[in-house]
């Protein structure tokens, strides 16, 4: 069944004159239907290209969010996204590739569509319009601990208005991620990420700089975050889920690169270890076996407050004599 299309005629004219810089016009492409493809793709490319330089001017306020989001899940709260559109399906999308490549599950980070998870593939008419459903959302999914973020391109969506105001009511820190400097709804945040990319090459559509610059902050935020938390050595991530032939390998060739061991070597201890990365990974580099190596780890458990060695991986080592 299709949604019913909004009367025109009951417009708030109001809204009109909300304008944020997503919806300006940009000069850049303001002739941007006369060029041929290569002029388009040279024009696109060229305002995408001064995108992540302003989320970098952000990272001071990233990395204080980071801070919270590892404090609220190392004490058994979660991070909620929540967003409408572009911004709510980013947040999906951010969400769950935290599982495959940081073994992190919905009581660590999870998101909330507006209109629902039928809203990723078609748009729902109203959904971002409802704050009493952004409200309601977090009464009935939050809990005291939680962390709640709202993504919102505008930095007035009245779904994420909601939600923040629900959970500020509740003393839940509260963030919002939103392209728009001068974004209404950053007084009811505790961490307002601003970013200020300017105008779209389209005028209005909010999935092109807008959308890139919510993927990058997200990028930052729940890999620093799951770094934090001990999910990685170095670079390496070793919290990653083995459930086919390629992330098979992918560990054992990651196990390599730590520890200059030869592949089959890799390969034996971490069948060993019953597969366990972190297990194999302080074997390998201990020396030891993969029993006195997962006693070791038990004394050093995952703890972001152990700043240079949140895994434990290095002084479970270091205990080994290795």
């Amino acid at each position: 069944m299709s949604n019913p299309r909004r009367d025109p005629s009951r417009l708030d004219v109001d809204l009109v004159g909300l304008a944020s810089p997503t919806e300006e016009r940009n000069p850049a492409s303001a002739e941007l239907d006369t060029l041929d493809a290569h002029g388009m793709v040279d024009v696109i490319l060229g305002e995408d290209a001064t995108v992540a330089a302003a989320v970098q001017a952000r990272s001071a306020e990233i990395a204080a969010l980071v801070e919270t989001c590892v404090a609220a899940i190392a004490d058994g709260g979660t991070v909620h996204y929540l967003g409408a559109g572009t911004s709510g399906r980013l947040a999906v999308l951010d969400a769950v590739e935290l599982a495959p490549t940081f073994d992190a599950d919905e009581s660590m980070v999870t998101a909330h569509l507006a209109g629902g998870p039928g809203a990723f593939l078609t748009a729902v008419e109203g959904a971002e319009d409802s704050a009493a459903q952004g409200a309601q959302l977090v009464r009935e999914q939050c809990r005291e601990g939680d962390v709640v973020i709202g993504l919102a391109a505008s930095g007035r969506t009245p779904f994420v208005a909601g939600a923040l105001e629900a959970a500020r009511a509740a003393g839940m820190p509260t963030a919002l991620i939103s392209a728009n400097p001068a974004a209404p709804l950053a007084p009811l945040a505790d961490h307002a990420i601003l970013l200020d990319v300017g105008p779209e090459v389209v005028t209005g559509s909010t999935r092109m700089k807008a959308g890139t610059a919510q993927k990058l902050t997200l990028n930052a935020l729940s890999t620093a975050t799951m770094v934090r938390l001990g999910t990685t050595f170095g670079n390496l991530m070793i919290q990653v889920r083995p459930t086919n032939e390629k992330l098979v390998a992918r560990t054992v060739r990651m196990l390599v690169q730590a520890s200059g061991a030869e592949p089959e070597e890799a390969a034996r201890v971490l069948e060993d270890a019953g597969g366990s990365v972190r297990v194999a990974l302080v074997a390998l580099l201990s020396g030891t076996d993969a029993r006195a190596s997962a006693a070791a780890l038990e004394d050093f458990p995952r703890d972001p407050r152990r700043i240079g060695d949140p895994a434990g991986i290095r002084s479970a080592v270091a205990a080994l004599g290795g």
